[in-house]
């Protein structure tokens, strides 16, 4: 047992002989760069350069040498406060080697690139005996890192010997210890500013890979960003997350063409006897008191109270007469039947001959263009405001008011797109057209109310059509054909002779609403940027001064000045 005591304090004590004489060649290095010995070239990187350590050392437990040691650190160590320190370096390194390093050396180099102060815990006893006794080897290592930065291969290293760095708000030092394989992961948190999507759209997404009960993540809407506590694996799993789904949406341009086209025909044949047949005025007594007779007395010249003579006046009287009006028969007991001719008539013969075709046509096109997100509805409206009026009655203790509202009459038109991966469009449509009717009328509890009616035409459809082709939606077609017919009966039913006592009034409203939408895949090329900044640099052009009232011509006062308003005042 002394035997292999003695043995490990030798092996022990050569390799305390192998790390100071790293050390020293390093500061020998530093001090005459032509002294030292490479076996590797020295990296070729920017400033601050990478720290390329090579370490060659052999330990012999009879006869042991002084160890052969080759160490090219490019950054000299600071070894007090206030000297030459190098900046850290927190860009890639294109190479860092260590080769045969103690732990602690490789340690030192990369917290000193990385512009780290540190202390090792006591606890971890390198070259120091165990609870056993036993003397704890500090380990070495042989390795290669490229384009890494030294605070993430000091990170790296550390957790590779089951070490972890933890940090002191107050007083700026790290310290190194032993990882407590009992305690979980410890949590960071990063914030990460989001691009193109919205806060609410990502955080269920990020909130999925999370596996530790602790992590979590949090919304700021005003400055759309995600703070994620979690752990580093899961913080790795966030960002290679947000990363594929923080894309820049697409958008379509919605190209619509609206063709309304409407005809009127109409027609008016035949000989309508309505004026003559119909409403005829018949009565029975003593006639109809239709009127008045007015007749004018004359009357004395006088004088007013101031003594002027007046005018002479006329009085008038009037006396009530039986009489018919202008058409219809009527019978009265004393004088007879009135006209005295006892024809009947209502507005005299009266008889309307048609024979006339009328037609109109109309033609309304609107052509509207709108840019949409991807997957976001896009809507299109043409409508006219209709008023409608809203009664209440008043009560006993409340007055009666009237509101008004307006309905949107027209048409409208919602497209959602949706853009497949072979730039196919997948399109949602529904139009929308509507037209006044007419008012209806009812009579509840006494009282008549009337309110507008509208016709509403909708339809929806979904197609999947290829970029930039257009699509045709048809059939919103409204005919409203009308026919009136009169006839003077027996009259009217007698061949050929029979066309003078009947006619026809015919009508057709027809409307057509033709739909032409044209989607396109907006692209990053298609966008130019608006020539604003010389209007933002532009200055206002000073006003010139429309009158001077200092000078004698726009002064109102002779000689005077305006600044001096006592001076006027005394004048």
């Amino acid at each position: 047992m002394n035997t292999k005591h003695n043995q490990a304090i030798k092996t022990t004590f050569y390799a305390m002989l192998v790390g100071l004489a790293s050390v020293l060649m390093a500061h020998a290095q530093t001090t005459d760069p032509s002294t030292a010995q490479t076996n590797e070239p020295a990296a070729v990187t920017t400033p601050p350069p990478a720290a390329t350590v090579t370490t060659e050392a052999t330990t012999d437990t009879n006869n042991a040498p002084a160890a052969e040691t080759n160490a090219v650190p490019q950054e000299p160590a600071a070894e007090t406060a206030g000297t030459n320190a190098p900046a850290p370096v927190t860009s890639g390194i294109p190479q860092i080697k260590f080769s045969d390093v103690p732990l602690t050396t490789a340690i030192e180099n990369l917290a000193r690139l990385a512009g780290i102060n540190y202390m090792l815990d006591p606890k971890i006893g390198y070259g120091q005996p165990d609870a056993n006794g036993q003397i704890k080897v500090e380990p070495t290592l042989s390795i290669r890192w490229e384009n890494i930065t030294a605070e993430n291969a000091l990170l790296a290293l550390l957790d590779n010997y089951s070490l972890q760095l933890i940090h002191d708000k107050k007083t700026g030092i790290d310290r190194i210890t032993m990882k407590d394989p009992t305690a979980p992961p410890p949590l960071t948190t990063k914030v990460v500013q989001l691009k193109y999507a919205s806060v609410s759209n990502l955080v269920d997404a990020a909130q999925s890979v999370l596996t530790d009960k602790r992590s979590k993540v949090l919304t700021d809407i005003r400055t759309s960003q995600l703070v994620v506590v979690a752990t580093d694996p899961e913080q790795v799993a966030v960002e290679t997350l947000i990363n594929q789904l923080d894309k820049p949406t697409r958008q379509v341009l919605i190209e619509t063409r609206l063709i309304e086209v409407s005809s009127n025909p109409k027609t008016q044949k035949g000989v309508d006897w309505s004026g003559t047949l119909q409403a005829q005025n018949v009565t029975f007594g003593n006639g109809k008191a239709s009127g008045t007779i007015t007749t004018s007395f004359p009357g004395t010249s006088g004088t007013d109270g101031a003594g002027v003579a007046t005018a002479n006046p006329w009085t008038s009287a009037g006396n009530v007469v039986n009489s018919i009006g202008s058409g219809g028969f009527s019978w009265n007991t004393k004088s007879g039947t009135t006209p005295d001719i006892g024809f009947l008539n209502a507005d005299g013969l009266s008889a309307v001959l048609s024979f006339l075709n009328s037609s109109s046509e109309a033609q309304v096109m609107s052509t509207p263009r709108i840019v949409t997100l991807d997957n976001e509805e896009a809507k299109i409206s043409v409508t006219r405001g209709y008023p409608v009026f809203s009664v209440q009655a008043g009560t006993q203790n409340t007055a009666g008011g009237s509101q008004v509202s307006y309905t949107n009459v027209g048409t409208i038109l919602h497209v959602t797109p949706r853009i497949s991966a072979n730039d196919y469009i997948w399109l949602k449509v529904m139009p929308e057209v509507s037209s006044f009717f007419g008012n209806f009328s009812q009579t509840v509890a006494g009282s008549t109310y009337a309110a507008p009616v509208f016709d509403f035409r909708t339809v929806e459809t979904q197609v999947l059509i290829p970029n930039s082709n257009t699509l045709v939606l048809g059939g919103l077609v409204q005919d409203n054909p009308r026919a009136g017919y009169t006839k003077v009966p027996l009259l009217g039913d007698i061949p050929g002779l029979g066309l003078l006592f009947r006619s026809e009034d015919k009508e057709v409203n027809k409307d057509n609403l033709l739909i032409f939408i044209t989607p396109t895949i907006v692209k990053d090329s298609d966008f130019q940027a608006a020539h604003s900044g010389e209007f933002l640099k532009s200055k206002l052009s000073p006003m010139k001064d429309p009158m001077n009232p200092k000078n004698n011509w726009d002064s109102p006062v002779t000689g005077g000045n305006w600044s001096d308003p006592i001076q006027n005042s005394a004048r």
